[in-house]
C-alpha cells in the first residue's frame, strides 16, 4: 500500500515540475515588457481625480446605501478596502473613512491629493430624491465639509440634473469649492443626451465645472440602466462647451454591438474639451486596455491619472496580472508596497504610463 502512494506522490511532483517549467518557458517566450518604456514621474503634483467614499449615516453624515447594497457581500469588501469596519463607522461616524483617506494620501510619496466624490441619487417626477430607487447617496454638504478639513483632499460634487433646484445647487457647490460634477448615469437614471439638461449644461460652462461621467457598463452596483452609459450620449454637453471626462475610457460593455470604448475613441478628434482617465484599467476584468490607451494616438494629451479608489485597493488589481509586461522582480517589488496610491502609481509607471499623464490632472484642475 505504501509503494503505490510513493509512486503517486512522485508522479504528482513530476507533473507539477513539468507544469512549472512549461509555464516559465511559455512566459519567457511570450514576454513583451511594457508597451512604452517607464519614465520618471513628473516634478509637479500627482492628483487622483477619481476617489470614492461611503457612509451609512453615522455621525450625521446624511449618507446611505440601499438595503440590498448594505446586505451585499460587496459592501463589506468595500469597507475593508477603505480600512474601516462597520463598528468603527458606528463608533466614530462616517467621517472616519475620510480621515483614513487623508492619512493614507498624506503617507504617499507619490500622490499629493485626491478629488473625493459625492454621489447624488435617483430623482422622481417631482424633482426630489427617490430614496427607494437610490443605491448610494453621499450629500454634497457632507463631502464639502469633510474634504475642507484636509489639504490633501478636494471636493467633487454630484448633482442629478433632474432635481428641481439643480441650477441653484450648481451655484452652491461652486461656492463650496467643487472641482467637478460627478455622474454615474447608469445608477442615477440620468440620460446625458436629454435636451431637458441644456440649461444645466450651460450653467456648468458658466461656472467652469467639468463633468466627470462614468462611461460604459456599470457592475459595481446591484442594478444599472446601461444604455445611459453609452459614451455617444455625451455629445450634447460636449457641443455645449462642457469639459467632459469620460471615466475609464468606456472600457466596459457594448452598445449596438460595438464596444463602448470604440464608440468613444472617434469623439476625441471632434471635441477638444473631451478627456478621459486611467482609473480601473489595471483591474483583472480590463487587462489589455491600459496598453491600448497609452499607445492610442487619439488619446494623446487627453488622459488623466485616477485610481477609482477603493477598487484599486482590492484583489481586482495586482501586478501579478501582468506577467507578460513585468518581470518577476518588478511584480514582487510593486506588490510589497503598502500604500495603495504608491502601489498604483508604481504599477502604472512600470507598465509605461508617461509622466505627462500623471501630471495632467493637476494641470486641468489648476491644482497646486
Amino acid at each position: 500500500m505504501i509503494k503505490p502512494l510513493i509512486k503517486y506522490s512522485q508522479r504528482a511532483l513530476m507533473l507539477l515540475l513539468i507544469l512549472a517549467v512549461s509555464t516559465l518557458l511559455l512566459r519567457i517566450a511570450l514576454f513583451e515588457g511594457p508597451v512604452k518604456p517607464a519614465t520618471a514621474l513628473p516634478l509637479t503634483s500627482i492628483i487622483d481625480t477619481h476617489v470614492h467614499i461611503a457612509g451609512l449615516g453615522y455621525g450625521g453624515s446624511g449618507a446611505f446605501v440601499s438595503e440590498e447594497m448594505e446586505d451585499s457581500y460587496k459592501f463589506d469588501i468595500y469597507l475593508d478596502a477603505f480600512g474601516v469596519s462597520r463598528d468603527e463607522l458606528e463608533k466614530h461616524g462616517d467621517q472616519i473613512i475620510v480621515q483614513r483617506l487623508a492619512e493614507t494620501i498624506r503617507a504617499s510619496t507619490k500622490v499629493s491629493g485626491a478629488i473625493v466624490l459625492a454621489m447624488d441619487g435617483v430623482i422622481n417626477q417631482d424633482g426630489e430624491l427617490d430614496k427607494e430607487k437610490t443605491q448610494v447617496y453621499l450629500p454634497n454638504d457632507y463631502v464639502a465639509l469633510e474634504t475642507a478639513k484636509y489639504p490633501e483632499l478636494y471636493f467633487g460634487a454630484s448633482i442629478n440634473p433632474y432635481r428641481k433646484d439643480a441650477l441653484q445647487r450648481l451655484e452652491k457647490v461652486k461656492r463650496q469649492g467643487a472641482k467637478l460634477i460627478k455622474w454615474i448615469p447608469n445608477i442615477q437614471h440620468i440620460d446625458p443626451s436629454d435636451p431637458l439638461l441644456v440649461p444645466f449644461y450651460k450653467k456648468m460652462v458658466e461656472l467652469d465645472l467639468p463633468l466627470l461621467c462614468h462611461a460604459g457598463q456599470e457592475r459595481s452596483f446591484d442594478s444599472a440602466i446601461d444604455e445611459y452609459g453609452d459614451p455617444t450620449r455625451l455629445e450634447l454637453p460636449l457641443l455645449l462647451g462642457v469639459t467632459v471626462i469620460a471615466a475609464h475610457i468606456a472600457t466596459t460593455g457594448e452598445t449596438e454591438d460595438v464596444s463602448n470604448y470604440e464608440r468613444l475613441l472617434p469623439m476625441f478628434s471632434k471635441h477638444p474639451n473631451l478627456y478621459s482617465e486611467i482609473s480601473s484599467l489595471t483591474q483583472l476584468n480590463k487587462l489589455g486596455y491600459l496598453n491600448m490607451a497609452i499607445t492610442e494616438r487619439e488619446l494623446e494629451g487627453r488622459l488623466l491619472y485616477a485610481s477609482d479608489y477603493p477598487l484599486v485597493n482590492m484583489i481586482l488589481v495586482s501586478p501579478y496580472y501582468f506577467p507578460l509586461n513585468l518581470t518577476i522582480e518588478q511584480m514582487n517589488e510593486i506588490s510589497s508596497i503598502n500604500n495603495p496610491w504608491d502601489r498604483d502609481v508604481a504599477l502604472k509607471q512600470a507598465l509605461g504610463v508617461p509622466a505627462e499623464m500623471f501630471a495632467n490632472s493637476a494641470k486641468l484642475f489648476n491644482l497646486p
